[in-house]
């Protein structure tokens, strides 16, 4: 180490190999491993096969936190064929190498950088194709935890999709403390609930006013179908669902697009 404390240049290099060649398959083998013992059951399930069934393409939105319990649920090929969003930092690479190996199409962007394009090309995708569907996290990819965003109305509203509330819960697992989100990874052989919530529908033309009415409804259902589903299934964090900084928030920050609303 430096005196700052910064890691050498000579470093960088075998670290970058490391994240580009080494992580993305480790990733991969060490999710599948995991993913193929778990168990599912799933509440209001029609819900799900119904929409699936129709012509409007589905617009999932759930928690960054429980992204790694509903990427093995959605990839079954029964579930249909889904778009997700991805960061293009490094985690993100090995996060896109591992969704593109379960058969989601994936679109390079985040808050940070390229989510306006990233976010673009999934509604081009599903304006060209309606049996694409997409999920979003709701509060990613840098949080504040538990606020819903704008980005995943403008989806549903520019794509006539239906947005779809999900939850996923288990009691069998790991929190990462460190993550902002409190990412919970499911222990070999856990059983995880997922709860379906009543789809919603968003006008095409929607005012400021009502797409923060929408935003803070979706936000809502979304927590309380957790604190319902955690609670019914054991799981305990000593954090809340929501970053307690952001409680007091009536407006999404770190948005992940501009939203024109009258567009």
């Amino acid at each position: 180490m430096t005196a700052s404390g910064a890691a050498p240049k000579r470093n960088r290099p075998v670290r970058k190999f490391i994240v580009r060649w080494m992580a993305p398959p480790l990733a991969r083998l060490v999710y599948r491993t995991l993913g193929g013992s778990w168990h599912y059951e799933t509440e209001n399930e029609h819900r799900l096969t119904d929409l699936l069934k129709g012509d409007r393409p589905v617009v999932g939105a759930f928690l960054h936190a429980r992204t790694f319990q509903l990427l093995h649920y959605f990839s079954r090929p029964a579930r249909g064929r889904w778009m997700l969003m991805c960061s293009r930092s490094s985690d993100g690479d090995v996060m896109t190498s591992l969704e593109e190996s379960l058969g989601y199409r994936v679109a390079r962007g985040s808050s940070g950088s390229g989510g306006a394009r990233a976010l673009a090309e999934m509604i081009r995708a599903q304006r060209e194709d309606p049996q694409l569907h997409s999920c979003l996290a709701v509060d990613g990819s840098r949080g504040p935890r538990g606020i819903a965003q704008l980005g995943i109305l403008t989806l549903a509203r520019k794509t006539n999709g239906v947005l779809l509330p999900v939850a996923a819960s288990t009691s069998s697992c790991w929190v990462n403390q460190k993550s902002w989100d409190r990412t919970v990874i499911p222990k070999f052989g856990a059983g995880i609930r997922i709860l379906i919530g009543e789809p919603m529908d968003i006008p095409r033309q929607l005012t400021e006013i009502q797409a923060e009415d929408l935003r803070l409804e979706l936000q809502q259902r979304l927590l309380a179908m957790h604190v319902d589903l955690d609670g019914r299934i054991g799981f305990k964090d000593s954090q809340p669902l929501q970053a307690p900084q952001a409680m007091g928030a009536t407006s999404p920050q770190n948005a992940t697009v501009t939203v024109t609303m009258s567009a």
